[in-house]
C-alpha cells in the first residue's frame, strides 16, 4: 500500500491533521489501535483557544461547536475563599470556548470517515526505515499483516505510543517534571456553579470548577498522588470542594451523584527535537503539560497547524517549513509549559510547603488581582499565544 502520509493515532490531533491534509489533496491514512467507540469513551477536558477553533473551522468541523460550545470571556481566580475575575475580552479582545474534547473528536471522526482514511483496531503498528526516503509502517488488521510505504510518518499516538520509542535515545533529549499530587475529578449531572471557570488556591489544596454543558459539571480537587478514588465518597468530595471554593460559589453549589470519578497525575514533559528522519511527533507523543493552564489539546492542534503547513510546502517544492517544524512548534510549547508551570506552582499546595510559601502564593494572586499589566500578561497566555 502506498500513501503520502501515514498517521499513527486516531485521537483529535491525528484526525485533524488527516482532515486538513485530505483537503489539501494529500493522500493519507490514520492507524488507530482502538475502536472508534473506545476513542470516543475517553473523558477529556475541553477549553479551546481561538486558534484551535479556527483550525476546526478550517477543517470544516465547527458547525456543532458553534452551536453547543460555550464562549467564555474570562475566568475567576480565588484565594482565601474570595474570587476575582479576569476579563479576557476587555484585556486582549479574545475568548476561549468550552467544548469537550470528546465532542471535538466525534466531529472529526464524522468528517474523516466520509473520506475512508481511518483504520480502527490496527494492532502491532510499527514504523520502520524512518531515516530512509520512503519509510514504512507495518500493522495487522482483521488478522491480515499489511505494510504502508509513505513519504512521512506522523506520531499522534500519545505519551505511551510506539512512534517516539523509535527515536534513538542518543538523538533526543527529554525534559520532565513530575508533580507530587494529582487531580481527583468528578463528573456530575448538575448545573455548573459558575458560568465561567473558577481556579481556587486554598491552604488545603487546589480546586477547579468547570463544566461540559448547562446540566453537566466537571469539578476537580488536588489530592496526594498515591490517593485512590475509593477513599472519596461523593459526600466527602462535595464537602472538600465546598471548603476550597470561594464562599459565594460554595453556597450556590448544587451537588448530586457522580457519574465518573478518577485521579489524574500531573507532569510536564517535552522531548526535543520533534523529528527524526521522516518521523514527526505531534501532541502528547512529544509533550505533556499539567491541565492547570488548559494547554494540552491546544498545543496538539498548534503542532498540527505547523506540520500541515510544512507538509503542504514540501509538496510544493519548499522544504523550509518542514526543516523548521520542530523549532517552530517547540517555541510555542515552551511558552505554554512556562505558563502551566506558573499556574500549577501558584495554585497548588506542595508537600513541603509551609506558611511562608502559602503567603507568597496569596501575594502572587493579590498582585494579579490588582495589576492590569499582570492581568494582561495572564490573559495573553491563557487565551493562547500566537501561532506565528
Amino acid at each position: 500500500m502506498r500513501k503520502q502520509v501515514a498517521i499513527i493515532g486516531g485521537g483529535p490531533s491525528g484526525l485533524l491533521l488527516a482532515k486538513l491534509l485530505t483537503q489539501s489533496d494529500i493522500d493519507c491514512i490514520v492507524l488507530e489501535k482502538h475502536t472508534k467507540e473506545h476513542v470516543l469513551s475517553r473523558v477529556r477536558a475541553g477549553v479551546l483557544e481561538e486558534g484551535s477553533v479556527q483550525l476546526l473551522e478550517k477543517a470544516g468541523v465547527s458547525k456543532r461547536l458553534k452551536k453547543e460550545g460555550f464562549k467564555h470571556n474570562g475566568i475567576f481566580l480565588s484565594s482565601k475563599n474570595a474570587s476575582f475575575r479576569i476579563n479576557f475580552k476587555n484585556l486582549v479582545d479574545k475568548c476561549v470556548t468550552v467544548y469537550g474534547q470528546t465532542e471535538a473528536t466525534a466531529d472529526l471522526y464524522d468528517a474523516v470517515e466520509r473520506d475512508n482514511i481511518v483504520v480502527n483496531s490496527a494492532s502491532k503498528v510499527m514504523p520502520e526505515n524512518l531515516i530512509a526516503k520512503n519509510p514504512t509502517v507495518s500493522f495487522t488488521h482483521h488478522n491480515q499483516h499489511k505494510k504502508i510505504s509513505c513519504d512521512f510518518v506522523i506520531g499522534c499516538d500519545g505519551f505511551h505510543g510506539v512512534a517516539r520509542q523509535q527515536i534513538p535515545k542518543a538523538c533526543s533529549k527529554v525534559f520532565e517534571r513530575i508533580y507530587p499530587f494529582g487531580w481527583l475529578g468528578v463528573l456530575s449531572e448538575t448545573p455548573p456553579v459558575s458560568d465561567e471557570l473558577i481556579y481556587a488556591n486554598h491552604k488545603n489544596g487546589f480546586a477547579l470548577a468547570s463544566m461540559r454543558n448547562e446540566s453537566l459539571s466537571r469539578y476537580y480537587i488536588q489530592t496526594p498522588i498515591e490517593d485512590s478514588t475509593e477513599n472519596w465518597s461523593d459526600q466527602r468530595f462535595w464537602d472538600e470542594l465546598r471548603n476550597r471554593l470561594p464562599n459565594k460559589a460554595a453556597e450556590e453549589l448544587v451537588i448530586g451523584n457522580s457519574i465518573e470519578k478518577s485521579i489524574a497525575p500531573l507532569r510536564s514533559f517535552v522531548t526535543e527535537p520533534m523529528q527524526y528522519g521522516n518521523l514527526f511527533l505531534v501532541g502528547d507523543a512529544a509533550h505533556i503539560v499539567p491541565p492547570t493552564g488548559a494547554k494540552g489539546l491546544n498545543l496538539a492542534f498548534s503542532d498540527v497547524h505547523y506540520l500541515h503547513e510544512a507538509i503542504c510546502g514540501f509538496y510544493q517544492n519548499d522544504t523550509q517549513l518542514l526543516n523548521h517544524y520542530s523549532a517552530r512548534a517547540l517555541k510555542r510549547i515552551w511558552g505554554a509549559i512556562r505558563f502551566s508551570w506558573w499556574m500549577t506552582t501558584t495554585l497548588h499546595k506542595f508537600p513541603e510547603q509551609n506558611a511562608f510559601d502559602q503567603k507568597i502564593q496569596e501575594a502572587e494572586l493579590d498582585h494579579l488581582k490588582c495589576s492590569k499589566n499582570a492581568q494582561l500578561n495572564f490573559s495573553e497566555n491563557y487565551v493562547g499565544l500566537p501561532l506565528d
